[in-house]
């Protein structure tokens, strides 16, 4: 049987859940970024691959089936708006090192299982991503309705 991996806020810590024993625990205060990995663009929150969370010394990498795009996305909007630490990257875009990506040689997954690594060894890989942000995914969301209106572009050069 398959153990359920969960994220859940205690207090103002995050924790990440195993079959319901804590496995892990971030404090708000260290986080420091919040990467979301997602295909399509990232329009819903379903899109979400993974995520990964920077503290000042770790990488703590969240498959999506652990809820954490509801953490993200639905709780806590005005804390996250406030500490401005969404970021966003397409999933082709967003190489991981093969250590870190499970399975076997031709059978590895994309999408990493839960793990905590040292800053170091993600830091390289992440530093060559192309993120978008910070914004919230409400901020992201008006502002893919913004450029899909006609004139969107003309308008904003307008403005300037």
């Amino acid at each position: 049987m398959a153990q359920l991996l969960s994220t859940a806020w205690h207090g103002a810590d995050m924790v990440v859940t195993r079959s319901g024993i804590e496995i892990d625990r971030v404090a708000t205060q260290d986080i420091e970024r919040v990467i979301l990995v997602c295909r399509r663009g990232g329009a819903t929150p379903g899109d979400l691959a993974y995520a990964i969370i920077e503290t000042p010394s770790d990488h703590l990498l969240l498959p999506a089936s652990s809820g954490i795009a509801g953490r993200v996305h639905f709780e806590r909007q005005a804390m996250w708006t406030d500490k401005a630490c969404i970021y966003w990257v397409d999933e082709s875009s967003a190489k991981l090192p093969r250590r870190v990506r499970p399975g076997f040689w031709l059978l590895r997954s994309k999408v990493p299982v839960y793990q905590r690594l040292s800053r170091g060894q993600l830091d390289p890989a992440i530093g060559e991503w192309p993120l978008e942000g910070p914004q919230t995914w409400e901020q992201r969301k008006w502002q893919r309705i913004v450029r899909s209106r006609p004139l969107a572009v003309a308008h904003a050069s307008a403005k300037l």
